[in-house]
């Protein structure tokens, strides 16, 4: 009995100390094999780092070899190319060319925008300076390039480029609207009456009301809506001009496609003009009489006691103006010398930022507002007397496609009725001056 249980102990031990020995051996090769994989995951990075490095290298090696003649600031690198060229480099006439405005104009618009477009710098990188979002963003209106190529040259990622110009648009229109956007006071409108007449010849008027089309991408939704009279898709806007060639008012965001007159009749501006808005409280003395100053439109408008247009001329038939007194033909001469502030106005918003005169790849959300933008950078450019270069007006008037011309508005239904006497002093008016 004893020797049994001697036995079973001797058997139990020499169980334990073979299955100990093999987790020991099967233990030591798990070991071994990890340290044989590690030591080959480490020769293939010592490996791909020599590659990595001789290739380097060699293209190097090519650059160095290859001498492309551009102009020097072409080539600095661009996380020096806006710390040193931009900043410290640039002629007057670079500022021109790249932002459209001057360098005093520039940081005056910078410091306008600070309060809505600085960021705070935080412990993962430092935030754009403001100077350098406002750079970016001028330099897209005034190009219409590609985000990514403004990307290259400032050194910032795509979506940064496309941030910037979003919030810069948004803090533009925000923050200067009230000072550069807005209805006119009395004085303002005195001097607008005296430059329409003393440069346009059309008296007792403050400005000219005319629309703009702006070419998009094919939208997701409703892409038929946007395909204005001239059959391309644009976003359409309605813009008030004065006597300056500055915008008083801007209504965006409209389908090309929309009645330039129903547009007009629910606007502001309609309801401020028919209200006496554009008058001063006595109004001022016209062909004897007080009168309210005048609007100018284009034939697609109603006609108005406040706002004149053309008598309608049916050209191309056998009595093409049989039904015109020759009053009536000097009244629409001297209207549509009148109407040519408005199409100059225009022609020097879309040669100044060609985001309006080349078609626009941003979304449908985002245009309006650049186009808001874009007006008020217009009046502040005019009105702090930045120059502007007439090859900028020659390259967009040979490059965009014109503008469409929209259907006069033949029925007389939504005319004022005292419209026709006023239009008619007008008439009297021109015939008296023209001898």
């Amino acid at each position: 009995m004893e020797d049994e249980e001697q036995l079973r102990s001797f058997m139990f031990l020499m169980t334990y100390l073979l299955l100990k020995r093999r987790r020991d051996v099967s233990s030591a090769d798990a070991q071994r094999r990890s340290e044989i994989q590690r030591r080959i995951r480490h020769r293939q990075y010592f490996f791909q780092r020599q590659r990595r490095m001789l290739m380097m290298m060699i293209a190097g090696g090519i650059r160095s070899n290859v001498r492309i003649r551009t102009r020097p600031w072409t080539t600095t690198p661009t996380t020096d190319w806006w710390e040193r060229v931009v900043m410290t480099e640039f002629q007057p006439s670079d500022w021109l060319d790249k932002f459209r405005m001057s360098r005093e104009t520039f940081f005056y618009l910078c410091e306008k925008l600070r309060p809505r477009l600085a960021r705070q710098d935080t412990s993962f990188r430092l935030a754009l300076p403001v100077e350098k979002r406002v750079a970016v963003a001028l330099w897209r209106l005034a190009s219409n390039i590609e985000y990514r190529t403004i990307s290259t040259l400032f050194g910032v990622g795509k979506s940064t480029v496309c941030r910037c110009v979003r919030d810069m648009c948004h803090a533009i229109v925000a923050l200067l609207s009230s000072t550069y956007l807005r209805s006119p006071n009395e004085q303002e409108l005195e001097d607008s009456a005296q430059l329409f007449l003393s440069h346009w010849g059309f008296p007792h008027c403050v400005a000219a009301i005319t629309t703009l089309h702006t070419a998009i991408i094919t939208p997701s939704n409703n892409a038929s809506d946007y395909a204005n009279p001239a059959g391309w898709l644009s976003v359409l806007s309605q813009v008030a001009v004065s006597g300056r060639g500055q915008f008083w008012d801007v209504c965006a965001s409209f389908p090309g496609g929309t009645d330039p007159a129903d547009i007009f009749q629910n606007s502001s501006l309609w309801a401020t003009a028919a209200e006496g808005g554009l008058s001063p409280a006595h109004p001022p003395v016209f062909m004897g009489n007080p009168h309210r100053y005048v609007l100018l439109g284009e034939p697609c408008y109603p006609l108005q006691s406040w706002l004149m247009k053309a008598y309608p001329e049916e050209k191309g038939r056998r009595a093409s103006h049989a039904g015109l007194t020759e009053p009536q033909r000097l009244f629409n001469r001297r209207l549509a010398r009148g109407l040519r502030v408005a199409e100059e106005a225009l022609l020097r918003l879309r040669a100044r930022w060609q985001c309006l005169s080349k078609r626009n790849d941003c979304g449908l959300d985002v245009v309006p507002t650049m186009i808001l933008a874009c007006c008020i950078l217009h009046n502040v450019c005019e009105s702090h007397g930045d120059d502007f270069k007439v090859e900028w007006q020659v390259e967009v008037s040979e490059a965009e496609s014109p503008q469409p011309s929209h259907k006069q508005l033949l029925s007389t239904t939504t005319d004022e009725s005292p419209a026709e006497e006023v239009r008619q002093l007008f008439c009297d008016y021109f015939e008296q001056h023209s001898n």
